[in-house]
């Protein structure tokens, strides 16, 4: 009997997914993590990170600064990247000059519609882009968010909409507008025929986070953990390689909303996001506390939630044009 050969190490980009996984991150992050890791490994003609450290790290992101002139966020989510690889996968502690530890991010304000352009906007869509439209400017949803919705995250009991793991893994509340609750209760009706659609041809499972679906198996093919907005058609996963109906890709929306401002003749650049901001801006302007808007938004930070604050002041620190008089 021949001995039995000891299993192959993982390729590094193997370990960076699992280490990923293991803190469960979003697959989002996954992608872009290995892809500026492969990056810092070609920058260096392919030499193993291990033999590298500090100097290689800093020549890297001075190429993408220089060089490749991206901007300051996209050079902080580079070194994120590089860093985890280090910290999470070779556990080597790197340390870095302080003048890279972050990039400087720009101050710009947000673009903020009036409450005229952004129903304007609304008015103008239809069908399931503009319910979408709705629960950003009306619950100030961030794009992923409402695209990860489920349909147990909608209490039409308790008027509020349960964001499940938003940005930094955490939950919150937020309002649900009681003009939105008789579109939300038709749409549903459409997601629960498509879902018996696809319970009926073999299908009807939908991915769970967390190993949720080991833990309770039946539970990918129930009514309440079906996104609230599905693709439009099944999908191969590809982890698990079973087919899915996955949510609505998030392109749908920003080309619905980036085409409907277009055609309405709003003069600013207008993206989802725009949505979330001016949901802030508008609840500042009725004089709603700073701290009950932070939680709405689920900032960690107040500081994040004061922006608004900025824009609402006119130009001059709201002081009062001659011209005015």
């Amino acid at each position: 009997m021949q001995p039995t050969s000891p299993p192959q190490p993982k390729k590094l980009l193997d370990q960076v997914s699992d280490a990923i996984r293991i803190k469960h991150y979003s697959s989002r992050t996954e992608k872009t993590y290995i892809d500026w890791i492969t990056r810092y490994i070609l920058f260096h003609n392919k030499r193993h990170p291990k033999e590298m450290g500090a100097e290689e790290i800093q020549a890297f992101i001075a190429h993408l600064a220089t060089q490749r002139q991206l901007a300051a966020s996209t050079q902080n989510q580079a070194l994120s990247a590089v860093i985890f690889l280090y910290r999470h996968v070779l556990k080597i502690d790197i340390t870095l000059p302080s003048d890279i530890i972050r990039a400087q991010k720009s101050e710009t304000l947000p673009v903020v519609l009036t409450h005229q352009e952004a129903m304007s906007v609304i008015n103008k869509m239809t069908g399931v882009s503009q319910l979408m439209t709705k629960i950003l400017y009306g619950s100030g949803l961030r794009l992923m968010e409402c695209m990860r919705l489920r349909v147990k995250d909608i209490d039409f009991g308790n008027h509020q909409i349960i964001v499940r793991d938003g940005k930094g893994e955490k939950d919150r509340l937020t309002m649900l507008p009681d003009a939105l609750i008789p579109d939300l209760k038709t749409h549903l009706k459409t997601v629960a025929d498509i879902h018996q659609q696809d319970l009926k041809a073999g299908f009807g499972e939908v991915y769970l986070p967390y190993a949720l679906a080991r833990k309770f198996p039946n539970a990918p093919k129930e009514w309440i953990w079906q996104y609230l907005f599905p693709a439009t058609v099944r999908s191969v996963d590809p982890e698990t390689k079973k087919i899915r109906r996955h949510h609505l890709d998030e392109s749908v929306l920003q080309k619905s909303i980036r085409q409907t401002a277009l055609i309405v003749g709003i003069d600013k650049p207008v993206s989802p996001h725009v949505f979330r901001h001016s949901f802030a801006t508008q609840l500042l302007q009725k004089n709603y506390d700073i701290r009950t808007i932070q939680e709405l938004l689920g900032h960690k930070d107040v500081k994040t939630t004061m922006i608004y604050t900025h824009v609402l002041q006119r130009g001059g620190l709201a002081v009062k044009s001659p011209l005015d008089e």
